[in-house]
């Protein structure tokens, strides 16, 4: 069998076999960090915990670790974040900071979520901070989760309802030494407050799906060029 070879067919093959070999790589590549996240995820929730003391710290080093921390709530600054589901249920997730004991620094902890007043969408819940010392254990992250916000959102004011929180954008507005994590607080709830962190979304086998379809691309563009090429060869004239 004789093969017709035409430039044009074979230099748009040859871009879209480039093309969906570098994507699937990507997806491939993105697979891997996944899995190697989800392996030190269950590393380190098995690990002892992390003295929070307020010395400078590398957030990466305590990202996903469970830490603990005494100190003190600063109740005026507590912030409430907007648009956060839980169970099929609207509400919000209050965030408080914690000035660590014996030191001028704060961490930012998430108390807990609260269910929204149907009837006072734009009024927060009453959720008192417990007074005194603290000793609290949780879970270190490098963000709360964030959803759409549109547009430039003001600075966070105490007793605010916000959209995302900044731990940088937070500790301008307050004035406040903040540790650039937050705690994801855990145990039982206070009062209305639920604790029920969503764990990290590492989606490996949606990384691994793109990666099969992209590879499949670039696999059917070859084979349609040799395909068609002998076809076209067979033809007469």
């Amino acid at each position: 069998m004789r093969f017709r070879f035409r430039t044009i067919p074979f230099l748009a093959t040859l871009l879209l076999v480039a093309l969906g070999s570098a994507l699937g790589n990507w997806q491939s590549r993105r697979a891997a960090e996944k899995l190697d996240l989800q392996a030190r995820l269950q590393q380190r929730a098995a690990e002892a915990p992390v003295v929070l003391d307020g010395r400078p710290l590398d957030p990466a080093a305590v990202e996903y670790r469970r830490v603990r921390v005494s100190g003190t709530y600063l109740p005026d600054w507590t912030l409430f974040l907007d648009n956060r589901p839980l169970d099929g249920r609207v509400g919000f997730v209050v965030v408080t900071p914690l000035q660590i004991a014996g030191t001028h620094r704060v961490v930012l902890v998430e108390r807990g979520w609260v269910a929204r007043d149907a009837g006072a969408h734009d009024r927060a819940p009453v959720v008192p901070a417990p007074a005194g010392a603290q000793t609290i254990e949780g879970t270190a992250v490098p963000h709360a989760a964030r959803v759409l916000d549109l547009g430039t959102p003001p600075p966070p004011a105490p007793g605010a309802i916000v959209q995302n929180l900044d731990v940088a954008g937070f500790a301008r507005a307050s004035g406040l030494d903040v540790l650039p994590v937050l705690v994801e607080q855990e145990g039982r709830g206070e009062g209305a407050l639920v604790r029920k962190w969503p764990a990290p979304a590492l989606d490996v086998d949606r990384h691994k799906g793109y990666a099969f379809q992209w590879y499949a691309l670039a696999a059917m563009a070859f084979l349609f060029f040799v395909i068609t090429g002998f076809r076209r060869a067979s033809k007469p004239g």
